[in-house]
Parts: structure tokens; C-alpha cells; sequence
């Protein structure tokens, strides 16, 4: 009796455990801000592994990660997500506390509510449901905790692991939350490029009075600034929205009224569409620098990071059966867009052809970041739907 009593609370436990409500709180509860595992990637190892996933750790730079794989065959459907958040700000401005994963008035509360526990609770539950109804395929699920952070030793490095170990994929879905204003109204099939371009500008110190005996790298910096700003980039493209760029910082430290600084130092950030490369923009930005240097006399010291570059998924039988899974299940036909910022898709998309689809955005990195329940639920049973459509296909 007391054995059948203990196999009962196991199996309630795992029926628990795959309750992608249930799980989004759990995963919640797990301080994992970024680049902290904070037993996120623990706690879907273990649930992965008791329904039958085959999980690797892999650990890169002190970070984790998580490669689970049901199946041997083809064809192979991934998902990939991240269990690491960015932190909470001021937590005294928080309604709930921002690790309790709370439920209330059917709205579930927390950092990472939206970006993005629930869509790995979600893809996990239905990944479990699906292999319980068999598979003539395999599932392969990657979890990183390197998302919000450099991003260096995250995604990357399960791709590294997996040309290493022969894994690969013929699909993947991101679970980034994509939806614009309701849940199923956008789904993204790319992402603009993002490069990041810093500016050190060294002149001659002086007095105020003297100007003539120093040379001002600030007034250099100015120049720098509003002809790299001015500059009309594009029109946007067939698939893409205009090209932008914005100034981020500009940096003197100059604690005084009458000395003219020897340094002034910038940065900008270009958010590129597939009109350019991040060859091309550091081609043009060094240009630029070139010619202000000529005619002001002052050294610029440019340092550029390509976070990466623009892509698309082109429309096709696999956005076709996301699209249409959404549309059914929902009642909206989801736009296909290249909005936002960046995600770990850029990287993905070297291996294979993938889609984002998650939830509806709107709280995500905000102060009390939430989701309703129901949407969730909505969304686990669209990838299980995805699911079934794709190995039936």
C-alpha cells in the first residue's frame, strides 16, 4: 500500500512537472540571471531525462548548457531557448517578488515570464506529450544560459558541440516572444544585423583661452558623429525595414570648465538589413573616420564587434506550416517579420532554417514582468500541434 502511494505521488509529480505553467513558475524560482545557471538547466535535465531525452551538459566559458534529444532518426524539428535573465532593476519597485513565479488572477508573475521560461516550459511540455504518442522523427531541444550576455558561449557552443558530434537538424523553432500585440499575431523569419562601432578620439590638451595651442578631439567627435548619423543608409528592403543607426554614449569625463580634454570617446550601434554586411559597414564607417582625422588632425581609434548579421528564413514549406498551425489555432494570420532586435536565431540559421515564435512581448526586461496563464497553455499547444503536423508530413 505505502509503495502504491509513493508511485502515485511520483506520477503526479511528473504530471506536474509537465504542466508548462507549472514548469514556467519552477524555472521562475531558478535566480539565473544571466550569466548565473541558478538550477534552471538542472531542472529541465532532469525533467527531460525522466520522460527519455538523452541530455548532454555542455559547459563553455562557465556557462551552461543543455542538449536533449529524443530519437534517432530523421527527420530532427529543434527548439531553442534560454532559461538566463536580465536582472531585475529595483526590486522594491516590484508588485511580486520577481523569483517567485506567483499566480494570481490567472496571470503568472516573474523575471522571465515572458523572455523566456514560459516558451521553453512550453516547447518542453510538448515535446514530452509528443514523444508519449510516438515520433517518426527526433526531437532535439537546446537550452543556453549565455542569451542575455555576450552570447559567446552559449548557443554557439552547443552548435560547436554539435559538428563535433555529428548532431544536427533539419528545422528550428526559437521561442522568443515574437507576438506584436496579441499572441499568434507575428511570428519572425529574420533579423536585421548589429554591429557596434566604438570611437576613441585623442587631440591636444589645452587652456579654453588658448585654443590655437591644443587641437579639441570633442569638436572632432561632434563631426564624426553627425556625418555618421545623418547618413540615410537605405530605403529598407523587399523584406526588411529601413537600416538604422543610433548614437549610444558619448564620453568625455572632463572635470573641469577651462581645459580642453585630450580624449573624447563614442559609440553608435547600426541595426543593418540585408542592403549590407558588417564588412561593408565597417568599410564605410573606417572611410569616415579616415577623412575626419584628415581634416581635423586628431587620431580616432575605432573598435568594431559584429554581433551579427541580417538573415532570413525565405517562405517555404516550413514557414507555411508554422504560419497556418498559428492561423487555425488562433484565428489571426500571423505576420512574417524581420522586426526587433537580435536573438540567437543569428546563429542558428548557419546550421539550418529557423523561425521564432513565442509569446506576446510586452513585459519583457520591464519591472514586473508577467504572462497571462492561458497564453502559455496557447502556446504549448501550438508547438504540440507543430509537432504532430511536422512528423505526420
Amino acid at each position: 500500500m505505502v509503495f502504491e502511494q509513493i508511485e502515485g505521488l511520483k506520477r503526479r509529480t511528473r504530471r506536474m512537472e509537465n504542466d508548462p505553467v507549472v514548469l514556467t513558475a519552477q524555472l521562475i524560482q531558478c535566480h539565473s540571471v544571466t550569466p548565473a545557471e541558478g538550477g534552471a538547466i538542472s531542472l529541465l535535465e532532469g525533467v527531460l531525462t525522466e520522460a527519455g531525452f538523452a541530455c548532454t551538459r555542455i559547459e563553455r566559458g562557465g556557462i551552461h548548457n543543455l542538449f536533449a534529444r529524443f530519437g534517432t532518426k530523421g527527420p530532427v524539428l529543434g527548439f531553442n531557448g534560454h532559461t538566463d535573465v536580465v536582472p531585475v532593476g529595483n526590486e522594491a519597485d516590484w508588485t511580486h517578488d520577481p523569483f517567485s513565479g506567483d499566480i494570481i488572477d490567472g496571470i503568472l508573475w516573474g523575471r522571465g515570464a515572458t523572455d523566456m521560461k514560459s516558451a521553453v516550459a512550453a516547447f518542453v511540455a510538448a515535446a514530452i506529450k509528443a514523444t508519449k504518442s510516438g515520433i517518426p522523427g527526433s526531437i532535439v531541444i537546446m537550452i543556453t544560459g549565455d542569451e542575455e550576455g555576450p552570447a559567446k558561449d552559449g548557443t554557439v557552443a552547443i552548435l560547436d558541440w554539435m559538428a563535433v558530434n555529428g548532431e544536427c537538424l533539419d528545422h528550428c523553432i526559437v521561442g522568443e516572444p515574437t507576438s506584436h500585440k496579441t499572441f499568434g499575431d507575428m511570428i519572425k523569419v529574420g533579423r536585421r544585423g548589429s554591429i557596434n562601432i566604438t570611437f576613441k578620439v585623442r587631440g591636444t590638451q589645452g587652456h579654453v583661452a588658448y585654443p590655437h595651442l591644443a587641437n579639441n578631439p570633442i569638436t572632432a567627435l561632434v563631426i564624426l558623429l553627425h556625418r555618421l548619423a545623418s547618413q540615410e543608409l537605405d530605403d529598407g528592403t523587399e523584406y526588411f525595414d529601413p537600416s538604422t543607426l543610433a548614437i549610444t554614449t558619448i564620453d568625455v569625463g572632463n572635470p573641469t570648465t577651462n581645459v580642453i580634454p585630450a580624449e573624447a570617446n563614442a559609440c553608435i550601434n547600426i541595426r543593418f538589413n540585408d542592403a549590407h554586411t558588417g564588412a561593408s559597414l565597417s568599410t564605410w564607417i573606417n572611410e569616415v573616420v579616415g577623412r575626419v582625422m584628415n581634416e581635423t588632425g586628431v587620431t580616432i581609434e575605432t573598435s568594431v564587434s559584429i554581433s551579427g548579421e541580417s538573415f532570413l528564413t525565405k517562405a517555404g514549406d516550413f514557414t507555411k506550416l508554422l504560419a497556418e498551425t498559428l492561423e487555425s489555432m488562433t484565428g489571426k494570420k500571423p505576420a512574417l517579420s524581420t522586426s526587433g532586435g537580435t536573438s540567437d536565431a543569428r546563429f542558428i540559421t548557419r546550421h539550418c532554417p529557423v523561425v521564432e515564435l513565442g509569446l506576446t512581448g510586452l513585459t519583457m526586461h520591464k519591472v514586473d514582468e508577467c504572462v497571462p496563464v492561458e497564453e502559455i497553455r496557447q502556446l504549448a499547444a501550438v508547438y504540440g500541434e507543430i509537432l504532430r503536423l511536422y512528423f505526420a508530413h
